[in-house]
């Protein structure tokens, strides 16, 4: 099986001179859910820049279909007045005609549980109800991989578990940069561990949570008396 993903030697120094990327190989299977894990400016966010071409490397990218983008705070991603008109815009940029445009747009939201949401305004929603939304507009798109920046960010328990099992249903490739760890233990099979700029651990989810106690539980609990 061809990977959906090949990336080899990729390298990103930003403006001011910081070394963001240091040499990235990287491969991904079609329907592959993998996790990325790692402190804070390791690279992680500057890693699936590249992917959706939003930022451009030295070294080889090949993605073999088209990839989606679920930004960390759903607020940056919905701008349109209402959720249908948000969910549609993506498709009428790839140039498909208002009623084929909604049809997508309405198809990504009965996929996601928020149909019956068409005409609301997005930032009357729940952090929840967005991160769904934000999700069926990438949908719409037909996307082969989706890509999801910290995608637990401002949700309670309840909805991270309706966010895991929506994402564990939907056929699609998931990338995951996270700090969430049951989470990711939750929809990812393998993991992936970013350490200034360089990819240092690649396995089961387990065996690199475990290799760089990445996990608060195993760290030892807080001592309550």
């Amino acid at each position: 099986m061809n990977p959906l993903v090949d990336i080899r030697g990729l390298r990103y120094r930003y403006p001011d001179g910081t070394d963001a990327l240091r040499g990235i190989d990287f491969e991904m299977k079609p329907g592959e859910c993998v996790a990325l894990f790692g402190p804070n400016g390791s690279g992680k966010t500057t890693f699936i820049l590249h992917l959706s071409g939003l930022l451009q490397g030295e070294g080889s990218i090949s993605v073999n279909g088209k990839v989606g983008l679920v930004f960390q705070n759903s607020d940056d991603q919905l701008f349109m007045p209402t959720v249908i008109e948000d969910v549609a815009f993506g498709p009428g940029n790839m140039g498909l005609t208002v009623a084929e445009s909604q049809a997508r747009a309405l198809q990504a939201l009965e996929q996601v549980g928020m149909a019956h949401l068409i005409s609301k305004a997005p930032y009357h929603l729940s952090a929840g109800e967005k991160r769904r939304i934000a999700i069926a507009g990438v949908l719409a798109m037909d996307p082969d991989l989706l890509v999801l920046d910290e995608p637990t960010t401002f949700l309670d328990p309840p909805a991270e578990r309706q966010l895991a099992k929506l994402l564990r249903d939907l056929p699609q490739a998931k990338l995951l940069v996270t700090h969430n760890v049951p989470f990711a233990r939750a929809l990812a099979s393998r993991a992936v561990f970013f350490r200034e700029g360089r990819v240092v651990a690649d396995g089961p989810v387990d065996d690199v949570i475990t290799r760089f106690d990445w996990d608060f539980q195993q760290s030892g609990s807080p001592d309550r008396r």
